[in-house]
């Protein structure tokens, strides 16, 4: 930050409470990442303000012998309370991880800001915010560089696989898995859901009863290629696999 007082507009991907009562939270802008402490905050009128998914635009401050930024003043931009309900909480929980781990601070991305505020609305508003979470999660990933690889098979590059990869979340040739394919409407998933825009993806969910092995898959490349993500603790009725698939 060049000023040492600044204003930012963005969403809290990331919030903790320190035992002195400091509020630590990081910001989703369209300039990339900020991260700011609230001194004293849990005991003023900024708690109400910087909590997970608001959407506000803050004034802070960054003294010389700081590392953390402070904010001084925030104002509430926009909510969606929706986000509580338990059925998509986790789903927004998951999308902020994903957002923290893949664009840094500073990094200039106003996509991913606008991506990201579109997923939390779309998971606000949709009826089915599993599809949304799921689109969204490969979009955000695609964005930061991050692309499943779906035209040949991860091991012996083998044309047109159509088997999952139960170690890398990629895609196998049936002579490199021992798993059954993908059915036909989860296979076209994974290999449209980069190129397609969001509304065509939206337009042709997968079955419910399809989505388990796609989360699965996406479990297992985001270990690999991003790093532990903890949110998938909260979706484990969804992402546990079946007895018969190996973990």
């Amino acid at each position: 930050m060049r000023s040492r007082t600044a204003n930012r507009s963005g969403i809290v991907i990331r919030r903790r409470v320190t035992p002195a009562g400091d509020i630590i939270v990081t910001l989703l802008t369209p300039h990339g990442k900020v991260k700011a402490v609230a001194r004293g905050g849990v005991r003023g009128p900024l708690a109400s303000y910087l909590n997970l998914f608001h959407h506000v635009d803050v004034h802070v401050y960054q003294g010389p012998n700081n590392d953390l930024a402070s904010v001084k003043q925030a104002v509430l931009e926009g909510a969606l309370p929706r986000l509580a309900e338990p059925e998509r909480h986790a789903f927004a929980h998951l999308l902020a991880e994903f957002a923290d781990a893949l664009f840094q601070e500073g990094e200039f991305s106003g996509q991913a800001f606008e991506l990201f505020a579109g997923a939390l609305r779309g998971l606000s508003h949709q009826p089915d915010p599993e599809w949304v979470a799921l689109v969204l999660s490969h979009k955000l990933l695609a964005l930061a560089g991050f692309v499943q690889n779906t035209s040949h098979c991860a091991r012996c590059r083998a044309p047109d696989p159509a088997h999952p990869d139960p170690l890398g979340g990629q895609l196998l040739c049936s002579a490199c898995s021992s798993l059954p394919a993908y059915p036909p409407e989860a296979l076209d998933f994974l290999r449209s859901v980069v190129r397609r825009t969001v509304r065509a993806s939206m337009d042709a969910p997968v079955p419910a009863a399809q989505r388990p092995a796609l989360w699965r898959a996406l479990e297992r490349y985001v270990t690999v290629h991003v790093g532990d993500v903890k949110s998938w603790r909260q979706l484990l009725p969804v992402a546990t696999p079946p007895a018969d698939v190996p973990a």
